[in-house]
């Protein structure tokens, strides 16, 4: 089978951030390193912080006490209700597409 080409950010980087921090709280650099075992996605500093931003503006994460110069985040009950709601909807959608794909 030939090689796919990769086409970038296709994955929700947020999606990614809220599912590492779903298992306990983490700083940035914890987080890529989650993201990539998790995903096989690298998340850029840019992109990294441009959602992290975005999350805690929208009150789906929260900034910790920094330790060590560095900033932990958790991910807030609002946080876990919007990432289950999100990963049900993405479970449907794999579903179906795994079955459209299915020789008929």
């Amino acid at each position: 089978m030939p090689r796919l080409p990769d086409f970038g950010g296709f994955t929700e980087p947020a999606i990614l951030i809220l599912t590492s921090l779903a298992k306990g709280p983490a700083h940035g650099y914890a987080i890529v390193k989650d993201v990539e075992e998790l995903a096989g996605v690298h998340l850029g500093p840019g992109t990294l912080y441009a959602a992290i931003s975005r999350l805690e503006a929208r009150g789906l994460i929260e900034a910790l006490e920094p330790r060590e110069r560095r900033r932990p985040y958790r991910i807030t009950g609002v946080g876990e209700q919007f990432l289950r709601e999100r990963l049900r909807t993405l479970e449907r959608v794999a579903r179906a597409g795994m079955e459209r794909l299915e020789p008929t």
